[in-house]
């Protein structure tokens, strides 16, 4: 079923919508009987939750087969008004709009705070740094409790942070970038330890992946990891499947959040059904289980008490309002968040790109041919269908995919304000915009590539001493059990 077709339920009577979820069911049933693949059943089934909600939005009732409806009464509900108009939830991010989800009501849905003038001024004020310019430019859009972190940098009191990546290929793409690029600023305005999960567990549960296959895909995705820079003595990379089986600590956390969260919790949190696997039902433990410090007794020294900020796509949100949720019955502090808007796919910001299509994004073992024949051929533009026309009219960076990109990339504020009039006036043309980005990109990806050679390949085995500035073999940095200074 198309996102359109998704998106636009809102608009839909309640016997239509009960017709929705009705075909939509039969084609859940039909996927399951015909031995699917997993990634289709399981975008079916969420797309059906997801219609589901929309009906009892709709009507006040939960859908129940064979029983059309008849009187009901509509229900006013800003939250599940905003689930109508954009889908998302860590797997699936889908809307109806070319200019990408609403991320105003987002904040309203998920219950979080924007990131204001105000808060970007008090980080510039208490770091003495430039803002970053993704929180100049809204790409980093929301927060949970980040005055609470800067309270405790002005106060001298200890903070860490807190990313990941799941390891679903063997190449990552300039979207996965997007985290780790603020993360690094981040360690280095604040100078605080830095904590990266790779999520390979995650990714054999939910793909058609071996163990071993998501294993390489950990190790692959972290050399890219690495290559952005990180302060290596103050970072702690690991793959989940070879750390929680060394670490008491971290099993002993995620054993505390499974106790404090009943599965219809989790059903309601994830949309997870009884035709899941039980390593699903249990992972967010896992994804949860670093926002606590007591999870790395090798670097916090056994302590409890110091708080993590986290900064992740929105998408991922709902692990971590589950973490904050049982922090405080664990007697743990809440871990802070700030969350990104998506990264849009070449064709489009409908949707999150795909790292199981390689048209769908410029990835980071693309050549400088590759990269201008992708952003060429398949860049979503916002400009008119004549060359007359877009001198006339002008183009639309709201919904053009090479200006998005921009904004991501190209750090000079000058220059992408100067590219956004000219296209916006019809004095740029799509062509012209594409080849900003191109010369944008090529060097950016080049640099990268040549970061990543200087990582090593070999994986021998567990490292316990701290790892030294020049070092850059794969298995002293990914499994670094550094002691904090």
């Amino acid at each position: 079923m198309s996102n359109r077709q998704n998106c636009d339920s809102g608009s839909l009577s309640a016997l239509e919508l009960f017709e929705r979820v009705t075909i939509q069911g039969d084609k859940v049933r039909s996927l399951k009987a015909a031995e699917a693949p997993k990634d289709e059943i399981d975008t079916a089934v969420r797309l059906l939750l997801s219609l589901k909600l929309m009906y009892k939005a709709t009507t006040g009732q939960d859908y129940k087969a064979g029983s059309p409806p008849t009187d009901f009464t509509p229900v006013n509900n800003a939250p599940a008004l905003a689930e109508d108009d954009d889908f998302v939830d860590p797997w699936t991010v889908q809307t109806s709009s070319a200019k990408g989800v609403d991320y105003d009501k987002l904040i309203v849905r998920f219950g979080s705070s924007k990131v204001d003038k105000e808060l970007i001024s008090r980080i510039e004020r208490v770091t003495g740094q430039k803002p970053h310019h993704f929180l100049r430019r809204g790409i980093f859009f929301s927060h949970r409790d980040m005055n609470q972190i800067l309270d405790a940098y002005e106060n001298k009191k200890p903070f860490y942070l807190y990313t990941g990546r799941g390891p679903s290929s063997e190449a990552m793409h300039v979207g996965h970038l997007i985290p780790f690029i603020f993360t690094k600023w981040l360690q280095e305005v604040f100078d605080i330890p830095l904590v990266i999960q790779l999520t390979d567990d995650e990714k054999y549960l939910w793909k058609d992946l071996t163990v071993k296959r998501a294993n390489e895909y950990a190790i692959e995705n972290a050399k890219d990891i690495i290559a952005c820079g990180f302060n290596i003595n103050k970072t702690f990379i690991f793959s989940d499947l070879d750390y929680l089986g060394m670490s008491p600590g971290f099993y002993k956390n995620i054993v505390k959040i499974q106790k404090h969260v009943t599965f219809n919790q989790v059903k309601g949190i994830f949309g997870f059904t009884d035709s899941d696997c039980i390593g699903k039902i249990s992972f967010p433990a896992i994804q949860a289980a670093p926002s606590f410090s007591s999870t790395f007794p090798q670097i916090f020294k056994g302590k409890e008490d110091i708080q993590c900020l986290i900064p992740c796509a929105i998408d991922q949100d709902p692990y971590f309002r589950m973490t904050r949720d049982v922090a405080p019955r664990l007697g743990y502090p809440k871990p802070a968040l700030l969350h990104s808007i998506f990264f849009p796919a070449l064709q489009g910001a409908q949707t999150k790109m795909s790292a199981s299509d390689p048209n769908s994004s410029i990835f980071l073992t693309d050549t400088p041919k590759q990269i201008k024949t992708k952003i060429n051929k398949h860049a979503f533009s916002g400009g008119k269908d004549t060359i007359e026309e877009h001198r006339k009219y002008g183009g639309n960076c709201d919904v053009d995919v090479s200006y998005m990109y921009l904004t991501f990339f190209l750090e000079d504020d000058d220059k992408l304000e100067q590219l956004k009039q000219d296209y916006t006036s019809g004095a740029l043309l799509t062509g012209e915009l594409k080849k900003a980005l191109i010369e944008t990109l090529q060097p950016l990806i080049a640099a990268h590539q040549e970061r990543r050679k200087q990582v090593t390949n070999e994986m021998q085995g567990i490292s316990t001493q701290p790892v030294k500035q020049d070092q850059t073999n794969i298995s002293n940095v990914i499994f670094n059990l550094w002691q904090k200074q």
